[in-house]
This record gives C-alpha cells, structure tokens and sequence, in this order.
C-alpha cells in the first residue's frame, strides 16, 4: 500500500528562503521515487501583508502598523503523514515569523 501524499505550503521572507527550504527538505519533504528525486518544490514570489497586535513580537514591522514584506510562496509534496508533521515542526523552528502562515492538505490520486 502507498503513502498517503500531502501538500505543504508556507510563505517566509526572501531572506529566510534557503533556511526554511532546507529545514523541510531535511525532514523528507520534496523526496519522491524513493529518493529519485529530492528537493523539489515549486516558488512564487509575492507580497504579503499584516498589522501585528497587541502583544504581539513581530520579527519585522511594528504593532499596529500595516506591513508589507516581500515574501515566497513555496509548495512541497510530503510522502506520508509522518514527514508533513516532521516538515511542519522544523518549519517553524527554522522560520524567522512569530507565527509562521501555512497550510497542509491531504491529496487525492484520481
């Protein structure tokens, strides 16, 4: 039986790319044909917008105060479910936010 197959996909700042990249990489994800191929994502380039709160530690910007970073989008696979955890974990230790914006799906073969 195949693993089951998840898509993870964060955005980080242009300066943090490679870090954040490589901390996901180094848990799995990108891995495909049992290690035919390692490393793959894809990547856009974007603008993302937020105004930190209250309490809030921004690693960029002030509070209470739009802020608009220049930032990446990148989409990776994860084979199985225990690599997307891994993936996620080693995102948020390596990403330079506060709270780091992703999102995980499951996909679906048809």
């Amino acid at each position: 039986m195949s693993k089951r197959l998840f898509k993870l996909i964060f955005t980080v700042p242009h300066t943090s790319l490679e870090v954040c990249k490589q901390a996901v990489f180094s848990a799995g994800a990108g891995t495909f044909a049992e290690g035919k191929y390692t490393k793959v994502c894809f990547e856009t380039k974007g603008t993302g917008q937020f105004i930190p709160g209250p309490g809030a530690e921004p690693a960029i910007g002030e509070v209470g105060k739009v802020v608009k970073a220049e930032e990446t989008k990148v989409e990776v696979q994860c084979v199985g479910k225990e690599i997307v955890v891994a993936a996620v974990e080693k995102l948020k230790r390596a990403h330079p936010y506060e709270e780091v914006a992703y999102e995980v799906y499951a996909m679906e073969d048809v």
